[in-house]
């Protein structure tokens, strides 16, 4: 393969032609590097900062997101960073527990979740592409999109020593994560901040059940804790955007002290003192943003870049995954990208493939709503599995998503009209329908109808490689 030179043009430098661009070497970034690199594509990743990310994010891997690093072999990037087992989830609410398992009886042992720093995962991915001959992997800082006719033909960037350059490919594949600051070409976002996530260390501690994570339903703040190592606990403490205190001014640990410590589990309680002490205090966005395509000729956008959910669900490295395997195996099939409008409209059926109650709250009915989440859960069998194999990842369907939600909805109201239906009671349940049709109704509208519950109606789903009218993808 021809490594990339730089030729002078005015007051920029260019880079010569790759196969693709990946602007991001993130979870999604480093994936797809590697991915279409042992493809034999030639791949240029930019990335902003090559030192491993200091991130109180993207520690979780869930079972399904671990089913896609086999995929694309990628297993042993969580191997020698003390990454932890993850099984399941313990849920508690007013001193009582119900446990969620992962339903994993099916796979072989190997299968679970993962929970480790996030940074040292990330690292190894980068090292795994970087291992490939056909993948140059660079510092640097990309300003914009280089766009011709309404084509993208490259990006402009900054090098570690500031150099103006230009890096050109028929494809440039866009997952530079939340913070892009090449979205709005892409996508028409409307990002949502319904909370933060204010994060911290626990150490010489262990959470009560072993390789279970553990949610903490409390008012004003729920609270997540899961292993990051095998002497680490990760503390996450959801704040409505509203109530924000102040990190600087102190504020921040003494709504910790007063209002959060007494909901912390007993055996956790003088670890969690203890990290407040500390001062190593960490406060994140909690981004919503569905994902709105405005595909381009010659880009595409995955990964957190393209679509958030809230992190308490766990699920964006797995969904970042998912994207990566489904860009991987659509291209493979493509010999030439040459003609970016073909490609284009080929990649919208990746739009198509690709397709929860926790916050606090004084209003009764979301209390209502937590209580019947808790419940459903403590039925056990085959409803608590359903929902335990969404958020673990191991069932994508849309279709389960809406039943179980419906079903636990129902659930609730059941529970409210029960020993007796007054009108009180009656309108409570109302209430509770309307509270659960707010929440599912804006999210399925959003994704859209058809590609999340009748994806064989929409047409990109058919689409077949350029120049290869008889292979169906």
């Amino acid at each position: 393969m021809e490594e990339n030179c730089v030729n002078k043009h005015g007051n920029r430098e260019a880079v010569e032609t790759t196969d693709i661009i990946i602007v991001g070497a993130g979870v999604a970034g480093a994936a797809l590097a590697y991915s279409l690199g042992k493809d034999g594509r030639r791949v240029h990743v930019i990335e902003r900062d090559m030192n491993a990310p200091r991130r109180i994010a993207g520690e979780n891997l869930m079972p399904g997101g671990y089913l896609k690093l086999i995929e694309l072999g990628l297993e042993d990037c969580v191997d020698e960073i003390d990454a932890q087992r993850f099984l399941g989830y313990v849920l508690y609410k007013d001193g009582n527990g119900v446990t969620v398992s992962f339903p994993l009886d099916k796979f072989q042992s190997d299968v679970a979740g993962r929970s480790f720093h996030n940074g040292r995962f990330v690292q190894k991915l980068r090292d795994k592409a970087a291992s490939l001959h056909n993948v140059s992997l660079e510092q640097g800082t990309v300003t914009s999109l280089i766009e011709d006719n309404g084509t993208v033909k490259g990006v402009h960037y900054k090098d570690k020593t500031g150099r103006l350059l230009t890096a050109r490919a028929p494809l440039t594949v866009v997952c530079d994560g939340c913070f892009s600051n090449l979205r709005r070409s892409l996508t028409n976002p409307e990002v949502d901040v319904p909370s933060y996530f204010v994060g911290f260390r626990l150490t010489d501690c262990k959470l009560p059940k072993e390789n279970y994570g553990a949610v903490i339903l409390a008012d004003p703040s729920p609270i997540l804790l899961y292993t990051i190592s095998s002497t680490e606990v990760r503390c996450m403490v959801d704040i409505p955007c509203r109530n924000l205190p102040s990190v600087s001014d102190g504020e921040m640990a003494h709504y910790l002290r007063t209002l959060v410590a007494p909901k912390v589990l007993p055996e956790l309680h003088t670890a969690f003192m203890s990290a407040i002490e500390k001062d190593n205090i960490r406060v994140v966005p909690n981004k919503i943003m569905a994902a709105a395509p405005n595909p381009i000729p010659g880009a595409l956008l995955i990964g957190d870049a393209f679509n958030m959910r809230h992190a308490l669900t766990g699920g964006r490295m797995t969904v970042a995954l998912s994207d990566v395997v489904l860009v991987r195996d659509l291209l493979r099939p493509l010999r030439d990208l040459s003609d970016p409008y073909a490609i284009s409209k080929y990649l919208e059926s990746f739009y198509t493939l690709r397709k929860k109650v926790f916050r606090a709250s004084s209003d009764p009915t979301m209390e209502d709503m937590q209580q019947a989440y808790f419940g459903y859960l403590g039925l056990g069998g085959a409803l608590s599995n359903g929902v335990s194999a969404l958020l673990s990842g191991l069932c994508p369907r849309p279709l389960s998503l809406a039943f179980h939600f419906v079903a636990m909805a129902i659930y609730g109201v059941g529970r409210l009209l029960l020993p007796f239906p007054s009108p009180k009671r009656l309108w409570n349940g109302a209430k509770l329908l309307w509270v659960a049709s707010s929440i599912l109704l804006p999210f399925i509208w959003s994704e859209g109808v058809r590609q999340m519950f009748f994806p064989l109606t929409v047409p990109a789903y058919y689409r077949t490689p350029p120049g290869n009218k008889g292979i169906k993808v």
